[in-house]
């Protein structure tokens, strides 16, 4: 069985990229952030997918964070700052994901629904999907969906609770 590599989505800000594995339903999945490296494997739809990855420069593996999502494996990575007594660079934005130039351009796209320029960055990245594993979407279907089977229930009993409407005829 062939192994297929997985595609990659990312975005970034001065101190943190927000990486997407764009895969569904992924399973079996392992995922190895260390501070140079990122690799993953997993099935997704009956395939087999890696992913093997050296970032640009270092990045914090302990103050980074993931989530396996039903459409997608989220990660909010952080950028590795410098330690105490060393000589301090502001925190930058890279030109690449990848230290390969040549892998970038076949195995990474830019997230464009996350993409700000450097110079109209206002914040972070919204990272309550990696957090909770929840979406606002997710949340808000979900709502919709418990608040209509609400209201048919309510329609059922007694006739409609002398709403006027019922469901069966009689």
């Amino acid at each position: 069985m062939s192994i297929n590599t997985a595609p990659i989505k990312w975005a970034q800000r001065s101190d943190s990229l927000y990486i997407t594995i764009a895969l569904p339903d992924v399973k079996d999945e392992s995922i190895n952030l260390q501070n140079t490296t990122l690799k993953f494997k997993g099935k997704s739809e009956g395939r087999d997918y890696e992913v093997d990855i050296e970032f640009f420069k270092a990045v914090d593996a302990e103050g980074s964070t993931y989530k396996v999502l039903p459409r997608s494996v989220q990660m909010h990575v952080m950028k590795k700052k410098a330690k105490e007594g060393e000589e301090e660079e502001e925190e930058e934005f890279w030109p690449r994901l990848l230290k390969d130039k040549a892998l970038e351009k076949n195995q990474v796209k830019i997230d464009w629904d996350r993409y700000v320029d450097e110079d109209e960055e206002d914040g972070g990245f919204d990272t309550s999907a990696v957090r909770s594993g929840y979406s606002l979407p997710c949340v808000f279907f979900f709502v919709a969906l418990i608040v209509s089977h609400l209201f048919f229930y309510l329609l059922k009993l007694e006739g409609g609770m002398g709403m006027g409407v019922s469901l069966c005829s009689t």
